[in-house]
């Protein structure tokens, strides 16, 4: 497959998946989508399973879920239908047929604490796979600022699953970066979903690279998106591998409702002062960014 061809395929894969995610609270249509980005439906089809290994209708669902796990435990006073609506269902007995299929209890179950053991058993396969675990520390100390945030114009790889292999994610950006000839930028994680709560190799994690700069990018490799602008709760974090998944835990578990704020569909991201996948010592230094409103 010629390079050119390669990288036209990628591209459509991800505005596809772009699209998606930021249209999760849409009833997406599949022949409108095709006509957007100007390609048949069987096309589209083919090229996003043939990148990210499952079809369309999967990963729509499967986000769609997501999204709605993270907002029951964190919109206290959105009724279920509320959130079913806004996570793109428009029966809430689909809904609730399609989470107990997913989740093996039911949406109200899961907000009751049913999330807990589902959560805390991701957070612990994750710690038994590292030699030294994770290190349990005490967030309650952690004070945000809230900010508002521009929208950020980024280039991206998207990696499937939180994973050690996410390095190699990152080595691709560094050479990118070194391509380029680039010395002012920004490393962004973005999270698409919750590690704490989404099976660790389902996640889609997404390794941003902003050029702060005015020269012009030589390599055409790495598509571009925009990461959402608004109001956001900034945490500054240090710390070593595992502890970002604790605090996420953390955050949609205790301090988004203990706070009695209310999370969006945008994804929270992470602005790396320090990336722990390209440092030696495996330690990070970042700003959180989780988008909230009151």
């Amino acid at each position: 497959m010629k390079k050119e061809t390669l990288n036209q395929k990628i591209k459509l894969a991800n505005d596809l998946m772009f699209y998606i995610y930021t249209n999760i609270d849409t009833a997406i249509n599949m022949d409108e989508l095709a006509l957007e980005y100007k390609v048949s439906k069987f096309y589209m089809h083919k090229i996003f399973k043939e990148i990210f290994e499952r079809n369309i209708y999967e990963s729509i669902k499967s986000i769609r879920l997501q999204k709605a796990s993270n907002l029951l435990l964190t919109n206290r006073y959105s009724t279920i239908s509320e959130i079913a609506n806004a996570c793109g269902y428009s029966s809430q007995t689909s809904f609730i047929r399609a989470f107990k299929e997913r989740f093996h209890m039911t949406p109200k179950t899961w907000r009751k604490g049913g999330y807990l053991e589902y959560s805390n058993t991701i957070v612990e396969q994750f710690a038994q796979t590292k030699a030294t675990g994770l290190q349990f520390k005490d967030f309650d100390t952690l004070l945000p600022t809230i900010v508002k945030r521009d929208a950020i114009e980024a280039y991206y790889i998207r990696h499937r699953g939180y994973n050690d292999a996410i390095i190699q994610t990152w080595q691709k950006i560094q050479t990118w970066i070194y391509t380029n000839d680039l010395e002012a930028y920004e490393q962004i994680s973005l999270f698409h979903d919750n590690p704490s709560i989404t099976p660790l190799q389902e996640c889609q994690y997404v390794a941003c690279i902003v050029n702060k700069e005015s020269k012009k990018i030589l390599s055409s490799r790495l598509p571009k998106f925009k990461i959402a602008g608004g109001v956001y709760a900034k945490f500054e974090l240090r710390g070593v591998m595992g502890d970002l998944l604790r605090f996420i835990q953390w955050l949609y578990h205790e301090w988004l409702p203990k706070n009695e704020y209310e999370t969006t569909t945008k994804p929270p991201y992470a602005v790396y002062k320090k990336n722990k996948y390209l440092s030696q010592d495996g330690e990070f230094e970042l700003d959180f960014y989780i988008s909230i409103k009151y």
